[in-house]
Order: structure tokens, then sequence, then C-alpha cells
């Protein structure tokens, strides 16, 4: 691993010296900071990575360099020194250098400063606190490269101070090192993270959802739920007693797999999903998103193998998405899961309820009776009957009743 960042695509991109000409003009520094240096020198710098740009500017500095050279400028977190700047489509988030003054473990007071290194050291880990010039040079002042060659998430500074300014840090951890860790986990942080756990209580459900579904998306997402647990990390955010083994193997089986589909597979561990769901409800998410997790977590395993004809059922009942998440979601084996697979291609149902109202049925119950009474039927018959053959059962029904 290289200290320099000259490689990097968005360090040499135009966009970035238009905004670095801007920013540096009168000899003033600016650097990329956080994680689009931290992936750079892990050789990853995907073409939408977040560009955060540090400099002693104060902010209406910052605002008028920029629309005085024709730059869009977003006050976005103008609260906390930060202004968006549009370069050509590109957002770069440019915030001015601060230091903490006070901290009360959710919220900051902070005071701007010059003072690269007072900037850094207020940052939470030594692999998020490296920063960059417009020519890659690295400034690194707490061994954040050497902690990334090596795997280890290490907190700046003091690490029990680092978690009491912001519990969210506790999570933050755990979700970093489920994506750039290697054991054996700092210890020092691990006794910041346990002693702390508590104060978890006092973050929103928001903020607990978004770092608990990054976490669970990281590739070592298992490990690190384990060492969660290990550290009795969960607990005033789940209440639940869940077992890693189940994430373990879904990843195993369907390493893809989304942060939903593996939570409700945590969720699934415990001999309680309802009340597992419930202990996860306050996270507060999208309609959709917990509609998506009740189904995952409360629907039952399939019981595998299964016939052709209830693969044909379930995937008509749940749709190829959910059928496909619960699949991995039953299955113990990859030959079980394969044994399942293709997913088989469902017909629509051939009617609607139009087709029964020309036949006189009234609108009302009993036409969505009937209408489920034909559904059945032709689940029934393996989702054979066609069109014609379905109008006929229907006028049976008609006819007998």
């Amino acid at each position: 691993m290289k200290a320099s960042l000259a490689q990097a695509v968005w360090l040499d991109a135009k966009t970035s010296h238009r905004l670095m000409d801007v920013l540096t003009e009168g000899g003033v520094p600016a650097r990329f900071v956080g994680g689009c240096v931290r992936d750079a020198l892990l050789g990853q710098s995907p073409p939408n990575v977040d560009l955060d740009v540090a400099t002693p500017l104060l902010p209406d500095q910052v605002i008028d360099r920029l629309e005085s050279s024709g730059i869009k400028a977003l006050p976005t977190g103008l609260k906390h020194g930060t202004i968006t700047a549009v370069v050509e489509g590109r957002s770069f988030e440019i915030t001015t250098l601060r230091k903490d003054v006070a901290c009360d473990g959710r919220h900051a007071i902070v005071e701007f400063t010059d003072d690269f290194e007072l900037d850094a050291a207020r940052r939470d880990f030594t692999i998020n606190a490296m920063s960059a010039d417009r020519r890659g040079q690295l400034f690194d002042y707490f061994g954040g490269l050497e902690d990334l060659r090596v795997g280890k998430i290490r907190f700046v500074g003091n690490a029990r101070l680092r978690v009491r300014e912001d519990y969210l840090r506790i999570l933050r951890y755990f979700r970093f090192y489920a994506r750039y860790g290697r054991p054996p986990a700092d210890r020092a942080a691990l006794e910041a993270c346990r002693e702390a756990a508590p104060g978890l209580a006092q973050i929103s459900g928001e903020r607990i959802r978004s770092e608990v579904l990054k976490l669970l998306s990281a590739t070592k997402a298992a490990s690190a739920l384990a060492l969660m647990i290990e550290q009795d990390i969960l607990s005033p955010i789940m209440s639940i007693d869940i077992d890693p083994s189940s994430l373990v193997r879904l990843v195993t089986l369907a390493p893809h797999s989304d942060a939903l589909v593996r939570l409700a597979a945590v969720l699934r561990s415990s001999q309680d999903s309802p009340s597992a769901l419930r202990a996860v409800s306050a996270w507060r998410f999208s309609k959709a998103q917990f509609s998506r997790l009740e189904q995952l977590t409360l629907e039952p395993s399939f019981t595998l193998p299964l016939t052709e004809a209830d693969s044909r059922r379930l995937v008509y009942r749940l749709g190829e998405d959910t059928y496909r998440d619960l699949l991995a979601l039953s299955a113990k084996t990859l030959d079980e899961l394969d044994a399942a697979l293709p997913i088989p291609k469902i017909p629509p149902f051939p009617l609607r309820g139009q087709d029964l109202i020309d036949r006189g049925v009234p609108t009302g119950p009993d036409l969505g009776q009937r209408l489920k009474q034909l559904e059945d039927w032709w689940l029934e018959n393996d989702l054979q009957p066609d069109r014609n053959a379905t109008i006929e059962e229907l006028d049976r029904l008609l006819s007998d009743s």
C-alpha cells in the first residue's frame, strides 16, 4: 500500500482541479479528507465516491469564492460549516476546519480553526483521519495508513473519550470493523464500546437503523455481529437474544443478499420472531422497508426440497424477489438452494374482476369471494388452466349458484 494518491481517478478529474483552483487561490491550503482518501489507498475509487474537502476558509468565504467562479454553492450544512459545491454536476462537501469545544454524547459544539491536525484529531478512527492535498500528498497524523494496512480499526486518541463524545461511534466502530477490520479487534476500542454501550439508548432510531444496515451490508457482517454479541453491545438497541450463525449461513449461501434480508435472518434466529421484529420497529424504517422486513421475518421457512408445483405457487403468492430471499433464508446448504433454482416463470392469473362483472356478478364482497375461489382453483391445478378453461370454470360456478 503506497502513501500516495496520485493514481486516484477523482484526484485527477477536471472537476477536482477546477474546485481546488478556486479554494487554493492565494496560497490557501485545501485537502481531500476522510473516506475518499481511505478507500483510494485501498485501490477502491468508484466513480460516485463521496468527495469531502477541508479548508481553513470560513463558510462565507467559501461561498464567495465558489459563486465568483461560477460554481453553484449550496449551504447544506452551514451550521456545521459545510457547503456543497456542484462542479459540472459533480458534488463536493466542503467543510471549514473545526475543533471540538464540548460534546454530550450526541452533539458537539465546535469552533473553526486553521489547523488541519486539530481537525483530524476530532475524527473517529485513524483510518478516517487521513487527508491529501491536490497533488496526492498524504497527511497522516495518527498512523491511519498502517492501521489500514493491517486491518486495525482504532479510535483517534483516547478511545473512551471518542466514544463519550458521540455514542453512535460504538455502532460505527463495528460497522467499520465489518468492512475494513481484521482480528484481533483493538482491545482499547472494545473496552470503550462495551463500557459506553448503555449510551446507545440516547441515539435516535433513525441513526441506529442507518448504521446497522450499513454494518449488515459489509462482507464481514457476521463476524462483526458476533463480536457485538460477545461484548454485549446490542442490548440497548435490540434487547433480544439472537444467533449470529444464521447470518453466517445466509452470507455463505447468498453473498449478495442485501441488508434487510440479513437483518431478517438475524431476527428469525430469535426464539420469538414477532418480538424481535417489534424490538427493531423503533428504528424508523420507511413503510416499504418495514413491510418487506416484516414479511421476510414472519413468513414460515420453506420445507425443502420443494416440488415444482409448490415452487410455482410460492412464486405466484410471494413474487420472484421475495421468493428468492425466503429461499436463501430457508436453505441450510448450497445443495438445497441450488435444487430450488432456477426460479420458475409464472403466468398471470387469466381473469380479472371485469370478467365476472360482464357475466352479471355485482361489484362488492361476492365478486371478490368468487374471484378468490377461481384463483384457488387455478392454483390447485398448478397454474395451468388458460383463459378459456378458467372462464369455463367461472361459468360452471355461476350455473351452480
